[in-house]
């Protein structure tokens, strides 16, 4: 049964055009990545490169809103495979050792790669409870553990402006965070945050369905008692 419904959630087109989506964010933040064309000059309240984090994030809320076919599938999404995604966030561990080669100020490396770790190990534990109890699928625990990762990304940004080189006595070894503007590590913020918070949300969104289906059941059953 539960098979059958995910063949039906992933059918090959879909699967298809999420690949596809997928190629084309990458090709865009290499070529974005490689022609330096989002760097940080000072100017701005925040560092341009953000701008490639927020689209896609805006247009999967759009489309969730408008098109009842998307907002069913994104709701269809399985919570064990949504929470097995976020391992991946290990990964963050990279601008740890950049930073250990002085390619990034500590005022951002530290925060945003040791949350990333964070989230990550935090998902090895909370994908073992949902495997034990389904129910904890819809818990208040889980429902923290998203708003956790999305706060690491909102850590980052922060982090990130701050020590993009407007306020120069906040990074007294002179190093700023614009490495993470250009090709590879702008694969983070143009790739990565996009992706994970989508997943984070997607998370959130199937939790509040399942509550409300619960809820609605509930008051069913009251009724006919």
């Amino acid at each position: 049964m539960i098979r059958d419904a995910e063949t039906k959630t992933w059918t090959r087109p879909r699967q298809l055009t999420f690949l596809g989506l997928l190629a084309i964010q990458f090709a865009v933040a290499w070529w974005i990545g490689t022609e330096e064309l989002l760097t940080f000059d000072g100017t701005t309240p925040f560092p341009p490169i953000a701008v490639t984090a927020v689209v896609p994030v805006l247009l999967f809320f759009a489309a969730y809103a408008l098109f009842p076919g998307f907002r069913d599938f994104v709701v269809a999404q399985d919570m064990k495979a949504l929470t097995a995604i976020q391992l991946w966030r290990v990964v963050g561990f990279t601008m740890l050792g950049v930073y250990a080669f002085d390619g990034l100020p500590a005022l951002f490396a530290l925060p945003a790669g040791l949350g990333d770790v964070a989230v990550g190990l935090l998902a090895i534990v909370v994908l073992a409870r949902v495997v034990r109890d389904p129910a904890f699928a819809t818990s208040s625990a889980m429902v923290r553990f998203q708003w956790f990762g999305l706060a690491d990304f909102a850590v980052a940004v922060g982090t990130a402006t701050l020590a993009a080189g407007m306020f120069p006595a906040l990074i007294p070894g002179g190093v700023t965070s614009g490495a993470m503007d250009v090709w590879p590590l702008n694969l983070f913020p143009s790739f990565g945050v996009p992706f994970f918070i989508i997943v984070h949300a997607t998370a959130l969104l199937k939790i509040r369905d399942l509550r409300r289906r619960a809820h609605a059941g509930y008051v069913a059953g009251l009724a006919t008692a």
